[in-house]
């Protein structure tokens, strides 16, 4: 008669535990274990516990190959979140026994069986036994059929198969603490919203630029208190283009672009008076904001009246003294009379609104694309073909999974709540409806895969050397922090290339990920084989910064930078002007987001920008895939970099009196949840 200890260990969320009966059998290489009930309903299994049982086997099973787990019914069904189970030979361990240790992290839901492998690592070659092969291809079937490729669009990247966050598995819901703060905060801030709506309804609505304060109520932050008195200034301007809410937009230039007429004589008195701009563009100090992407774009139609779009382009100036400030702007792709060229030195309130409509066209494109294409919707697609592709047991699973963390219902909430028909962008954003989607198709044609790489991206952006471009720089100490955490992972996993290229279910994930999920994507370069440890190290460093870093920067400051609505406005109301010394502050009030549209943005942008109260930081994982020790070795040099990483933030930031920290590891989630 053998024995074996078995722990058994119950989520730590609500409603994790079940009062069902629990089966477990050891499935071993020459046999199995008595089928055993553990304990008796009701009284184990309890939220966040470990339990304790034997489990007998009449003969010797050999070595653990599996554990099986069954639930069944026990007078009303209960659903049960299962961490892990850990197995030990009851008896002192012998002939080098050790405890073995199965990780789950799943949901068993109705009278169901699930069979778990044991935590090391294992690819398809270096499993031999047709019981455990057969294991990985049952997995996989079974996953096909839940996880499905759907095209909600045409044009981007394809998504999960649900219409909604209901349909999805429930391994990849939100557990209950986070849906009811969601729904909850959600409903706090529209409470406010009524509440301001309300309020001001009766009274006076805007009429200057001061009205918009009356809406900073309980939802405030002490960047967007910044924001709010520093924003008409144009140094600030330009800090926004490298360290606000979109900072992938500028780009050094050494010409002038031909639709873009701007002279010498028109910006001399911006720059600095020892040179000329012709000097300034040959020593790279001129950049330029090109917001092209924007034109023609159909705008939306609120309560009835259309909203209004421009397709700016700002030239800036890396000033010795000032900094990078604007000294041109152009409120569409075609000069003529009709679209004059905005200078500093034009009445106040001219270059007051110019600015403005930049920083129109920069929430468009920070949402839609920085922010939901280039982030979200990307990493969707390898969050499905991991799903469908890697078993629990193959190293990639296990690196990735923690990074795909609630994507795929957050992502789903977007696009039923968010920016579907009737959604929130439709109610308050000038590219909400149609024109959303269209800016989108037009991104995911010439999106790039290098793109997705800071240092390339710099590199090509011509960004390198701007000075106080602190996204530029902690981009770059993550993703080389990340680019080492994953190289070293994929070393201990695989020792050459070839055994990348011959690993025949990462091919399929590769395959899945380009010829499904980035489908008619003619510019975006990557491969749909994976050829080496080098390739496949840059590939998931890609999945892993989107999720985690890329999405921190775009994310985390929409509150800060867009609750100040004339910073960042939604939308707006009026079209561009066409005669300078026309504006005026009533054209100005009459152009910006109402009253309403004011609120709303404030509201959302609190909502979806606000800390997550269950965040995982990156680099900390609560649900250990991995047991090797090799493993773990990697993560603690990965959690010692961001440590250091952390510091550096803290101490460069130190004295000043705006803080970039939207990139401070201990800010930055494991992955995209909200």
């Amino acid at each position: 008669m053998e024995m074996y200890k078995v722990h058994v260990a119950t989520g730590t969320s609500e409603y994790s535990g079940t009062n069902n009966y629990i089966y477990v059998t050891l499935v071993g290489e020459r046999g199995e274990s008595e089928r055993t009930l553990l304990d008796n309903p009701g009284l184990d299994f309890c939220r966040g516990a470990v339990d304790e049982y034997v489990v007998r086997s009449a003969r010797p099973i050999g070595e653990l190959l599996l554990v099986r787990l069954e639930k069944q019914r026990y007078w009303v069904e209960d659903n049960w979140f299962c961490r892990y189970v850990r197995v030990e030979p009851h008896a002192e361990p012998q002939g080098g026994a050790r405890a073995l240790t199965f990780p789950c992290y799943r949901w068993l839901i109705g009278d169901v069986t699930l069979e778990l492998r044991e935590g090391t690592a294992q690819r398809w070659c270096d499993d031999t036994l047709p019981l455990l092969r057969d294991h990985r291809k049952s997995e996989l079937q079974q996953r096909q059929n839940i996880y499905r490729w759907l095209q909600w669009a045409p044009g981007i990247p394809k998504c999960i198969d649900a219409t909604s966050e209901a349909d999805l598995h429930q391994d990849v819901r939100f557990d209950n603490e986070k849906r009811s703060d969601f729904e909850g905060s959600l409903h706090y801030a529209l409470i406010e919203l009524s509440l301001k709506k309300f309020a001001i309804r009766f009274g006076k609505s805007w009429d200057d630029l001061d009205d918009f304060k009356r809406i900073f109520w309980k939802l405030r932050s002490p960047i967007a208190e910044y924001v709010m008195d520093h924003w008409k200034e144009d140094w600030f301007f330009g800090y926004q283009c490298l360290n606000g809410c979109n900072p992938r937009m500028i780009r050094r230039i050494h010409r002038i672009p031909h639709n873009f007429p701007v002279t010498a004589d028109m910006v001399q008195g911006s720059l600095d008076h020892r040179t000329t701009l012709h000097r300034e563009l040959d020593a790279g100090n001129v950049y330029l904001v090109d917001y092209a992407i924007m034109d023609g774009i159909t705008a939306n139609v609120i309560r009835g009246k259309p909203q209004h779009i421009a397709a700016p382009l700002c030239l800036l100036y890396q000033h010795p003294d000032d900094g990078l400030v604007p000294i041109a702007i152009q409120l569409g792709q075609t000069p003529g009379l009709a679209t004059p060229i905005f200078l500093p030195r034009d009445p106040p309130l001219a270059w007051l609104l110019a600015k403005m409509w930049v920083r129109h066209a920069e929430f468009q494109v920070f949402q839609v694309l920085s922010h939901l294409l280039r982030t979200h919707l990307v990493v969707e697609v390898f969050c499905v073909a991991t799903l469908r592709q890697l078993p629990a047991v193959h190293p990639v699973y296990k690196l990735l999974a923690p990074h795909l963390r609630y994507t795929l219902e957050i992502n789903c909430r977007g696009r039923t709540q968010l920016i579907s028909s009737d959604g929130i962008f439709k109610r308050v954003v000038s590219t909400g409806g149609e024109g959303l989607v269209q800016l989108s198709q037009r991104e995911y044609r010439v999106l790039k895969y290098t793109s997705l790489q800071p240092r390339h991206d710099f590199t090509e952006r011509g960004v390198d050397r701007l000075p106080k471009y602190y996204y530029r720089e902690h981009s770059l100490m993550l993703w080389d922090a990340i680019y080492s955490f994953v190289s070293g992972m994929v070393e201990v996993y695989y020792a050459t290339d070839r055994e990348v290229f011959e690993d025949p279910e990462l091919q399929a994930w590769i395959t899945d990920v380009t010829k499904e999920g980035f489908s008619d994507i003619p510019q975006f370069g990557l491969s749909s084989e994976l050829g080496s440890r080098k390739e496949l190290s840059t590939l998931l460093s890609v999945v892993i910064f989107c999720s985690t870093a890329q999405h921190a920067a775009t994310n985390n400051g929409q509150f800060d930078w867009c609750a100040w609505v004339p910073n960042t406005p939604c939308t707006m109301r009026h079209a561009p002007p066409s005669d300078k010394d026309a504006v005026t502050m009533a054209m100005i009030m009459d152009t910006l987001p109402d009253v309403s549209q004011s609120c709303l943005q404030m509201a959302i942008t609190w909502h979806l920008g606000r800390v997550q109260p269950d965040a995982v930081p990156l680099g900390q994982y609560t649900e250990q895939y991995f047991t090797e020790q090799r493993s773990h070795e990697v993560m603690e040099r990965f959690r010692a970099e961001l440590k250091d990483i952390e510091d550096h933030i803290v101490k460069q930031s130190d004295g000043e009196a705006l803080k970039y920290h939207f990139l401070l590891p201990s800010n930055v989630e494991n992955s995209i949840t909200i």
